[in-house]
């Protein structure tokens, strides 16, 4: 006797209408409309000067996308890191810290704990050695950064494109393949703001192997970089393309994710010949309890995962840590170091 699939939840239906349209969401629209008149205030109040936006004594970069879900900010953060400090520029991080049960402003440190800073801030902490704050006033977390560093140079704020007393140089915009989905704000769409074509202060970065809007932008390429042992990894040791190759063919393999898009995880795994349970858990998985049967032959998870699970916690079952690449290239390199220029980071 066949089981019957289970039926679509309310959120499944909304997430595909989210993308296509659909009578649930045309349902919405009159909500949405008033989301757009709540922002189109907002930004009245700005302009009017009625609300202001703050200054800093270092230019500000912000990282972030207009579509609700994982679009690529954290990779693409990192991979903008990574461009900085190879042009010996100091730069900081300031986020929200979505998920943490502290609240006012923390600093990041190695014995954060994402419980206390967020998953993904911990990450970049981690993986690209930079000063971070954590704070739902990015503002303030950016005069707390400064304060406990004070040589930075400049300042990239992660996912703070709609947090507007935050003053910005520079705006990178993180599309993958859902685009603008249907075009429409919350909730009857997936977007957080009305789409408009980006100002010029603006770089469009694709998460995604074409454009997927409008406008021009820089692809970014990502592959799996390799794997190494969760202990390994909280001792810093480099994922290698080897070990994760070696996984092929082994059997009771697991890939767990908390992440937005799990499924990106599990069909990059499958590319690369890995046979693997796929076990899909909810964005920021806290990993309380451990989601995968005691007896697992080995696990794979996310750095995003990998932040949130000591060696201790994970027990006798062999945990291997999957890395990401992820590079923005075809011309993005040269496009930043004009606005790095124009703004005195580079001569």
């Amino acid at each position: 006797m066949s089981r019957s699939l289970p039926s679509p939840t309310l959120a499944d239906r909304l997430q595909r209408e989210w993308l296509t349209g659909g009578p649930l969401s045309t349902a919405l629209w009159p909500l949405s409309a008033l989301y757009r008149a709540i922002l189109a205030v907002r930004q009245a109040f700005y302009r009017l000067g009625l609300l202001r936006v703050e200054t800093l004594p270092v230019p500000v970069i912000v990282v972030g996308n207009w579509i609700v879900g994982g679009a690529g900010k954290t990779p693409t953060t990192l991979a903008l890191l990574a461009l900085l400090q190879s042009r010996g520029i100091r730069a900081g991080v300031v986020s929200r810290g979505y998920g943490r049960d502290t609240s006012g402003v923390n600093v990041v440190s190695r014995h954060s704990t994402a419980r206390e800073v967020g998953d993904e801030p911990l990450l970049i902490h981690l993986r690209a050695g930079v000063p971070v704050a954590v704070g739902s006033d990015r503002v303030a977390a950016a005069n707390a950064l400064l304060a406990h560093a004070p040589d930075l140079q400049v300042l990239l704020s992660d996912d703070g494109l709609q947090h507007w007393r935050l003053p910005r140089a520079l705006s990178l915009l993180v599309f993958d393949e859902r685009g603008l989905g249907n075009g429409r704000v919350l909730p009857a769409g997936p977007l957080r703001q009305p789409p408009a074509p980006p100002s010029a202060e603006s770089l469009v970065v694709y998460n995604a192997p074409t454009a997927t809007t409008p406008w021009p932008g820089f692809r970014a390429r990502r592959a799996l970089r390799g794997a190494v042992s969760l202990m390994g990894w909280w001792q810093g040791q480099p994922a290698t393309l080897e070990a994760l190759l070696a996984l092929r063919g082994k059997h009771g393999l697991i890939a767990a994710a908390g992440v937005a898009r799990p499924h990106r995880f599990f069909d990059m795994l499958a590319d690369l010949g890995l046979t693997v349970q796929p076990l899909p858990l909810p964005d920021h998985a806290d990993f309380g309890t451990l989601p995968w049967p005691s007896d697992a032959a080995a696990v794979l998870v996310t750095e995003k995962d990998a932040v949130k699970l000591t060696p201790q916690a994970a027990g006798d079952t062999p945990v291997w840590v999957v890395t990401l690449d992820f590079e923005i290239g075809d011309g993005f390199a040269a496009a930043l170091d004009a606005h790095l220029t124009s703004l005195s980071l580079l001569p």
